[in-house]
């Protein structure tokens, strides 16, 4: 079998699907707040056009100022990182979404390019154009930022639901996907919600209005919140796609997910609560400090969503296909008997501070299948989640690992590589000493083997329940 090398990620004191979550979730935010900019810009722009809010121009103009420093500049940096870390972190990953959907990837890179470039020609010369070119402008910049959404969504939401694409092969049946027309619509309301809550913040901190005038603005911004109230019909919609055990995560399997679930819902409901309040109060004035407090609830609905969105893929990174840590199905049985640091021929960092080969093969083997997961000591670490076990605990969780967590995809190597990896977590968990002998209560390798075999390579999530012991 022909397994492309692993490169090379050595493990540091950060988890490496930390850093690329914290980025994409901030990257996500600013990428809404664009669409949704567009959408309501168009609207007042037609609403000043129209005679409705003769002032509205002036806030268009101003609103576009930040919309452009912010959402083009820190969300092309943003956008340029999510790039550069992937490639970094998971390069399988982003290689096989360019790989399968490479001519849908230069469609939405088109959209993005008429995006900025409407963008700016607004930005420059906006406030000299006519009426009419205005809004068309507008408009091009709003359906291209919305056009761009739509493209990326179909090819994010097919790593999660690929649906019939592994049987036919077909790139239509991977993009519209049975999770796409769900997680669109959600997204380009989430969209609208972000450009509201931003637009009320302008008003307080930006623009100059009078209260009079911010008022009748803010009343008018508010109206994109209106489409929430569809929201809770969207994630009843988009959970009855998702794979039952997808579901089982958020929905108690995993607390964790819950939990971000629940704040993604509870910010929500308090941005939709409050937006009611709004429309049916006409006094009720949105100061900055309250504006602003909505926009962060707004920001962490979205890490919410965005950290169960991930979440729930697990143990993969493209369900049915590709594991969290870059192995494929297929290729899970084939390191079983070849072990995986035949494939990797690259030295680990330091290795002068390990005492033992096994312990540096312990390292490399830690690099390979779990690094991208977790770190040794600081966040998800082994050291805190398998330091307390006995040496036997280790080496049978750590071969039957698809059943010790479900969400976790099966080891895939050798016997040999469960003992060196149980050791130099056993040996981190004793403060990497100097000196360093084998435990001798450690099971022999043809327990090891009997572990793997029994296990075999099936996923966790796909396993049948154990049947109880009689008398427990």
């Amino acid at each position: 079998m022909d397994i492309p090398m692993f490169p090379v990620n050595d493990f540091g004191p950060a988890m490496k699907g930390m850093i690329i979550g914290g980025l994409g979730i901030l990257h996500v935010f600013l990428a809404q707040f664009a669409i949704g900019g567009g959408m309501m810009m168009c609207y007042f722009e037609w609403l000043s056009q129209t005679g409705r809010v003769p002032f509205a121009r002036q806030f268009v103009d101003g609103y576009f100022k930040l919309l452009v420093l912010v959402s083009f500049v820190v969300g092309a940096v943003t956008g340029v990182g999510m790039w550069f870390t992937s490639i970094q972190i998971s390069p399988r990953t982003i290689g096989t979404m360019v790989q399968e959907f490479h001519w849908l990837w230069a469609v939405e890179w088109t959209f993005f390019t008429l995006e900025v470039v409407s963008g700016y020609c607004f930005y420059r010369c906006g406030p000299q154009l006519p009426d009419t070119i205005r809004l068309r402008l507008l408009a091009i910049y709003s359906t291209a930022a919305w056009g761009s959404l739509f493209w990326i969504n179909g090819i994010l939401s097919w790593q999660l639901t690929p649906g019939s694409y592994f049987a036919t092969h077909s790139v239509w049946d991977g993009f519209f996907n049975p999770s796409f027309w769900p997680s669109l619509i959600f997204r380009t309301i989430s969209s609208m919600t972000i450009a509201a809550l931003v637009a009320c913040v302008v008003l307080n901190f930006v623009t100059r209005f009078d209260r009079e005038q911010r008022v009748v603005l803010q009343h008018r911004a508010v109206r994109f919140l209106i489409p929430m109230v569809a929201m809770p019909a969207l994630a009843v919609w988009y959970f009855l796609v998702l794979p039952v055990d997808s579901r089982e995560w958020v929905l108690g399997g995993s607390v964790v997910m819950s939990m971000f679930f629940a704040l993604g819902a509870a910010c929500s409901l308090l941005i939709g609560a409050y937006a009611v309040a709004v429309m049916f109060t006409q006094g009720l004035y949105l100061n900055g400090a309250t504006a602003a407090l909505l926009a962060s609830l707004a920001f962490l609905a979205t890490a919410g969503g965005e950290f169960v969105r991930e979440g729930v893929r697990k143990p993969y990174t493209i369900r049915q296909y590709l594991y969290s840590n870059s192995i494929t199905q297929d290729e899970v049985a084939y390191l079983r008997e070849v072990g995986c640091l035949n494939i990797d021929p690259w030295p680990v960092e330091d290795p002068d501070t390990y005492p033992t080969d096994d312990l540096r093969r312990g390292a490399h083997v830690f690099r390979i299948q779990c690094s991208i997961c977790h770190t040794i000591d600081g966040a998800n670490g082994l050291v805190h989640l398998a330091g307390k076990w006995t040496p036997m605990q280790l080496r049978l969780n750590i071969a039957q690992l698809q059943r010790t967590k479900p969400f976790m995809p099966p080891f895939a190597g050798t016997a040999e590589e469960v003992d060196w990896l149980s050791e130099w977590i056993a040996w981190q968990s004793a403060g990497r000493p100097s000196d360093w002998d084998r435990n001798p209560n450690a099971p022999t390798l043809a327990q090891v083997d009997e572990w793997l075999d029994e296990v075999g390579t099936t996923p966790g999530i796909e396993l049948p329940e154990q049947p109880q012991e009689a008398g427990r």
